[in-house]
């Protein structure tokens, strides 16, 4: 029986609707590879989503004439419009069809299909609401990385941080992932990067509704695979997403919806550090021009809000740090009608 194109249709499962497990793969130049991925995924899964992003090597016309799997279904986009955009649309359909447990996973070889039973299982038991891959746990994935994709993950890590609040997580970047279909509800989908940020809004998205997110160690496969993406052109467009979502997470989180000390923290340290750093600096010039030394007083004064304020904003820090989510979100939530 060949794959499906166009509109995907319910395929029963002998587990029945409610723990549908549907895997989304975007698709983009990944004719070589993409029929090993296929072929490797498990038969816990009901729904197999193959998205042809604008592929120039026509990846969907690919899977269609060669699949023979019933789960696949090839799902289009005229023109490319990223990875974002890709797993998107996989997302509305695997949830129009009713899947409760949605993976996402690449066509490019890297992420091990067989590992999906590892990714799911944490939802299922009500223990996270979004697992995620991290290939930093293993040192055997970690010499296996390129230099610069080992740098570039670390660093990336530190900020998805501050910006996602999410501190016990690494490798935000990883796209092995999965998701309960109830908290995809509830996301504003079409605000969602459609680029290479996807994984971290997704993140941060997740951080703003309090989900529970947990690693999910695993070893990646490394090839002669080509990225598309160029790091030099990756350096601001990460920077000011991070800063960004920093902002707004507080704001939401700290001021929205609930205010606490550590919100006077947040405003107060601050505030005081730049007045310290304003008076200081001011000080400084005024004692240069007369020729005199500033006095113990004026020192104190400029000193002391920083120290405080620099109290103020780790002590912030920790209570943003000690304050993760650690209960599963979507048990608490209704459930969706299933699809006809």
């Amino acid at each position: 029986m060949a794959p499906k194109s166009g509109t995907a249709q319910d395929i029963n499962s002998a587990k029945g609707n409610a723990d549908k497990i549907a895997v989304v793969i975007p698709c983009y130049r990944e004719t070589r590879l993409i029929a090993d991925v296929l072929s490797a995924v498990p038969a816990c899964v009901d729904q197999i989503y193959c998205i042809d992003d604008g592929c120039p090597d026509k990846t969907g016309e690919y899977v269609e004439r060669t699949a023979t799997d019933p789960r696949i279904t090839v799902l289009r986009h005229e023109d490319n419009q990223g990875v974002g955009a890709a797993t998107l649309t996989g997302y509305r359909q695997a949830m129009a069809d009713g899947a409760r447990i949605i993976v996402k996973i690449d066509g490019d070889g890297q992420m091990d299909p067989t590992l999906i039973p590892r990714f799911i299982e944490p939802i299922q038991l009500g223990l996270a609401d979004y697992t995620k891959g991290n290939r930093f746990f293993q040192p055997d994935s970690v010499r296996a990385m390129p230099a610069g994709r080992l740098i570039g993950n670390a660093v990336l890590s530190f900020l998805n941080k501050f910006s996602s609040g999410y501190w016990h997580i690494f490798d935000p970047t990883n796209g092995y992932c999965a998701i309960h279909s109830s908290l995809l509800q509830l996301m504003p989908m079409e605000k969602l990067d459609r680029s290479y940020l996807f994984e971290t809004e997704m993140l941060y998205r997740l951080g703003t509704l309090r989900a529970v997110v947990v690693d999910i160690p695993h070893m990646s496969i490394y090839g002669d695979e080509q990225s598309h993406l160029v790091p030099s052109r990756m350096i601001w467009p990460l920077l000011s997403r991070h800063t960004s979502n920093f902002f707004r997470r507080i704001f939401y989180n700290y001021f929205l919806r609930d205010f606490s000390v550590a919100s006077l923290e947040w405003v107060l340290g601050p505030i005081l550090m730049l007045f310290g750093v304003i008076f200081g600096v001011l000080s400084w010039v005024n004692a240069t021009s007369q020729g005199v030394a500033a006095t113990a007083g004026t020192v104190m004064i400029a000193a002391l809000p920083i120290v405080i304020g620099l109290n103020l904003l780790l002590s912030a820090l920790n209570f943003d740090i000690a304050s993760q989510p650690r209960t599963a979100l979507h048990p608490k939530l209704p459930k969706a009608p299933d699809a006809p």
